[in-house]
């Protein structure tokens, strides 16, 4: 039970930390709704997937790679970062009716599926990317993994590592399901002043965040 316990924590814990993600999130599901959300975070699920599969494979390899080019890692990550942010600061966005929200039509089109089923796929990977481009998040995976194999019995340690991590994984995508439909409840709160204001919070965030990691690379030369 505590093994369960123990992943159960760290997964909550994960899935409360505001970062990036989190705002990108918030917009995602006020302005194209549940689903567009829903998207962007599989493709930031699959992203920590990739991650853990490496991490808990290669943890011992992946922390002296991490310890000789960990400056390396920010750079391009925070290259990243700032460049999203700075799109994010001058893109304008606005709020979709009901009906355009939720993809409903009263006469449905394959080519308005179609188009659905694309923007579906580009919130994917803008998920994947954003996420797989933040140095911090393969830093904390391997951390999570160093626990998982302390916390896992000794025979079968691989497959109780991922039956750990795993447990982690489906409570940190559930609390972020949670989020999105908190957001999405609140949407008819928000106005148009109040989503320019949040669209560039984010942009502040991610620029903010992508500085950092470069200040870093160059602070530590």
């Amino acid at each position: 039970m505590d093994f369960f316990i123990q992943a159960f924590s760290i997964g909550f814990l994960l899935s409360v930390m505001v970062g990036p993600i989190f705002f990108l999130l918030l917009e995602t599901s006020i302005t194209k709704g549940f689903r567009s959300a829903l998207a962007l975070d599989f493709g930031v699920l699959v992203s920590d997937i990739v991650y853990v599969l490496i991490a808990v494979m290669f943890v011992e390899q992946i922390k002296g790679l991490i310890a000789g080019n960990k400056l390396m890692f920010s750079m391009i990550g925070g290259a990243i970062f700032v460049i999203y942010g700075m799109i994010s600061l001058f893109k304008k966005v606005a709020l979709l009716d009901s009906q355009k929200l939720e993809g409903i039509d009263a006469s449905p089109e394959n080519s308005r599926q179609q188009n659905n089923t694309k923007d579906y796929v580009f919130l994917g990977l803008k998920g994947f990317v954003l996420n797989f481009a933040n140095p911090m998040v393969i830093f904390y995976w391997v951390s999570v993994a160093s626990v998982a194999n302390n916390a896992v019995p000794d025979e079968n340690s691989t497959t109780w590592a991922f039956v750990f991590l795993g447990v982690v994984l489906l409570t940190f995508f559930s609390v972020d399901v949670l989020k999105i439909i908190a957001a999405k409840k609140i949407r008819p709160l928000v106005n148009q002043t109040l989503l320019n204001g949040l669209n560039r919070l984010i942009g502040i965030v991610f620029t903010l965040f992508g500085i950092f990691l470069i200040l870093q690379f160059f602070l530590k030369k």
